[in-house]
């Protein structure tokens, strides 16, 4: 299943200006990267998130995450947000602040 293009196309319209970000073909979709390590993406319909370990905890108590797990070995600090958790461009956004947020604080690549 290729990944979610209009996902993609929201997500690049609400990255922030400021800042070093690229795109690469990653993970079977796609990965924006901030300063050369992974922020958010798209993985099929899903929504990639790079958070702290405590945001990841934290993140998937909401019914809408689920551990980032497409190999049967999680990634401490990934999530999927599903799409009932993406639908409102507020939604998206203040997921994608709460990546920004902690990749910035990361040493460039």
């Amino acid at each position: 299943m290729a990944y979610d293009k209009t996902l993609a196309d929201r997500i690049r319209a609400l990255l922030p200006i400021e800042g070093d970000f690229s795109e690469r073909t990653m993970f079977g979709g796609v990965g924006f990267l901030l300063n050369g390590n992974m922020c958010v993406g798209v993985w099929k319909e899903e929504l990639i998130l790079r958070l702290s370990p405590e945001q990841s905890d934290e993140a998937l108590l909401d019914p809408t995450v689920r551990p980032f797990d497409i190999t049967g070995r999680p990634m401490t600090g990934w999530v999927l947000v599903g799409p009932d958790g993406t639908e409102s461009d507020e939604a998206l956004r203040a997921w994608i602040d709460r990546s920004v947020e902690y990749v910035s604080l990361l040493p460039a690549k």
